[in-house]
């Protein structure tokens, strides 16, 4: 008798992959392009049927995906419970069917869920912004709306001099960027974390956990409802194409910025890394030097973070102002970056069993605001 046939299944919240054929317990599959946009490199689906058999899912025509050099040594997530997310084995062949990832897994259980990255959910946002706005100092506003009509939330707290935004998943798919901002969230809003408590006394935070959640919802990777890269809006966001942009950075014009992070995640470098905003019509030294030292404090802080790997360096006058983290230092004279974790593992300091994960990810939130608070002594 023949066994049944796996079942796969995306029609779920940041769902994204195309059934192509399913053999038994092999699979051929593909990823849906973001809405209006050709970025695609984030799946998110579950198979059934699978309690103790091995699985082989094949992700086909990834040499056209959005960063084709993310798959050599990148292995995918996965859950049986949705709580814990590991690593299977995973090798990637350039060669084959237009570039294919081969997934292999047995599971224990009959459901099992792979991923690009440990899934942030709208539903777990929730619970984050419920979670954070009952705690003691906190006040909660809706900044606008997204596209699709989503709240683009935002949580305040602290009544110090020094304006401090944090925001994240400007691109929807870098999930490991709201894992990061659950981990500052729970130091920022407990009472016996002396960290959060010495920095609510020095800063007025404005913390923005999810700036595209319909990206986040529709699965995307990159894109908002209507494929607009929300990273480059920033010199002229609009109502039309960009409203979470806008209505972030309206609410900045209102504060003020003195530091800001801007939190994502990077396909290809194994490794964390800071960018700045080298580059702006108004660089100087003194605000260059604010940003070296931050980056210095954080690498001496945690190992997770290093400074020889990250992006190129902008030649002077040559800084994108399209992009958040070089507006703001121009436009406000912020101490501003964007942050980067890796999809793969830190390859400094790997972990066979998760690689990066939402684990890490947390925690180094946690030390980024400790490394803020010995950048403001």
């Amino acid at each position: 008798m023949t066994a049944t046939p796996i079942v796969i299944d995306a029609a779920f919240d940041s769902g994204n992959i195309e059934v192509r054929s399913i053999s038994g317990t092999t699979a051929r599959l593909a990823i849906r392009k973001d809405h209006m946009s050709d970025f695609a490199q984030w799946f998110h689906f579950r198979v059934g049927n699978c309690a103790g058999r091995e699985l082989e899912l094949k992700i086909t025509g990834l040499a056209s995906s959005a960063y084709p050099d993310g798959w050599p040594n990148y292995r995918a997530v996965v859950s049986e419970d949705r709580e814990f997310w590991g690593r299977a084995d995973s090798s990637y062949d350039k060669a084959e069917d237009g570039g294919t990832l081969t997934i292999r897994y047995r599971p224990a259980a009959n459901l099992a869920w792979f991923a690009y990255f440990a899934p942030y959910s709208w539903e777990r946002h929730q619970d984050l912004i419920a979670g954070a706005a009952l705690s003691a100092g906190v006040s909660h506003r809706v900044l606008g709306h997204s596209l699709d009509g989503r709240t683009i939330d935002c949580l305040d707290l602290g009544e110090g001099a020094t304006q401090v935004w944090l925001y994240a998943r400007q691109h929807p798919g870098e999930s490991m960027a709201e894992w990061w901002m659950e981990g500052a969230l729970d130091c920022l809003t407990d009472p016996t974390d002396p960290v959060g408590r010495a920095l609510r006394q020095k800063c007025t935070f404005h913390v923005v956990p999810n700036a595209n959640p319909d990206g986040s919802v529709r699965g995307h990777l990159r894109t908002n409802a209507v494929g607009v890269n929300l990273n480059r809006e920033w010199h002229e966001p609009s109502a039309e194409q960009s409203p979470e942009v806008l209505c972030i950075r309206n609410a900045m014009d209102e504060t003020g910025v003195h530091f800001a992070m801007d939190v994502h995640g990077d396909e290809a470098i194994p490794a964390v890394f800071l960018a700045g905003f080298e580059g702006i019509p108004s660089w100087t030294a003194e605000l260059q030097g604010g940003f070296d030292r931050y980056k210095a404090i954080l690498a001496r802080r945690t190992p997770d973070f290093q400074t020889r790997l990250g992006y190129p360096v902008a030649g002077p006058g040559k800084a994108n102002l399209a992009m958040s983290t070089n507006q703001l230092a121009e436009r406000y004279g912020a101490v501003s970056m964007t942050l980067e974790m890796p999809f793969k593992d830190n390859a400094d300091l790997p972990d066979p069993g998760q690689g990066w994960s939402p684990e890490r990810s947390a925690q180094l939130g946690r030390d980024c605001l400790a490394a803020l608070l010995e950048w403001l002594d």
